[in-house]
């Protein structure tokens, strides 16, 4: 449209200076050429639009949405329409705790209430895409601000209408999976009235209040010491156990050499011992007088 505009001033400043006697008016047939020919290059680049790829094009013609859309690509288009472009590939919207992780400056994380009345802080990240079809409703009855009319108020408020059907502590551990399907399914069904479809539901994170955090900690940490004193009564038990077979194997073995050696070979034993310390070559000193045998001693 600027290239038509310059184009018409052109010409009309052409027309001007050639029905003047001044000399300037030797430029007037060169500015209505001029003119002619950028007003008629504004006019056929403003019948060409170009629609990006993951893009929808929405015309508007004075203020009037028109049915269907432009899909990616080159059109040749009324140069009067204005060309209202939605992005339609997967976009995300996230409400966290963390300053400078959501779409919003700061704490934006949801604060829900649980039904034993504890307060829940909920971090969430939404995965959705705009139906292409659907775009010209949107922007009729929503507009291009779909994210802070539609994705935002309608997530936060499901979640709090859902987490008072659970306990804080099932909220974080049992119960995730349970509420995290819940709440998807009645968003997406708001989402789908608005024309937006729900990908995915990603619950972050849940943070407990400190007093609950505190008695889950002391459970977990009773839990392990249980754990260990089962574990060192066990061990005891079988070092127990591994005594008991120890004496009863020693008791065995004594029992059966006291029932198998006689007299008459244990003075055999004593006789083998003795004469190999007689013939050993270190002095020795015997001691005479033993009713059995003598006495040999080292020396």
């Amino acid at each position: 449209m600027l290239l038509i505009l310059i184009g018409i001033i052109s010409v009309f400043l052409g027309y001007r200076l050639s029905a003047g006697s001044f000399p300037a008016s030797k430029w007037g047939m060169p500015l209505k050429i001029f003119g002619l020919i950028t007003g008629i290059a504004g006019f056929g680049l403003s019948c060409i639009i170009a629609i990006q790829p993951g893009e929808v094009g929405v015309k508007i013609l004075f203020g009037q949405v028109q049915e269907g859309t432009l899909q990616s690509g080159l059109h040749v288009v009324n140069p009067l329409l204005d060309i209202e472009r939605f992005d339609i590939r997967t976009q995300n919207y996230t409400m966290s705790s963390v300053h400078d992780e959501g779409d919003q400056q700061g704490d934006d994380a949801i604060r829900v209430l649980t039904a034993d009345g504890l307060e829940v802080i909920i971090d969430l990240t939404v995965l959705y895409r705009v139906l292409p079809d659907r775009t010209p409703e949107i922007l009729k009855k929503i507009g291009p601000q779909y994210k802070s009319v539609v994705v935002r108020p309608i997530t936060r408020t499901k979640i709090r209408d859902n987490a008072v059907y659970y306990d804080a502590v099932s909220l974080y551990s049992t119960k995730r999976d349970e509420f995290q399907n819940r709440i998807f399914n009645d968003i997406s069904k708001l989402f789908k009235t608005r024309g937006l479809d729900l990908e995915q539901l990603l619950v972050r994170n849940i943070t407990l209040p400190n007093s609950v955090k505190q008695t889950i900690e002391s459970k977990i940490n009773a839990e392990q010491e249980s754990q260990k004193m089962q574990f060192v009564l066990s061990k005891e038990k079988q070092e127990a156990e591994r005594k008991r077979v120890e004496a009863q194997g020693i008791a065995d073995y004594q029992k059966i050499v006291s029932s198998t050696l006689s007299p008459n070979q244990l003075q055999y034993e004593m006789i083998k011992a003795q004469k190999e310390l007689a013939t050993s070559p270190n002095a020795k000193i015997v001691i005479m007088g033993n009713k059995e045998l003598p006495l040999i001693l080292n020396h």
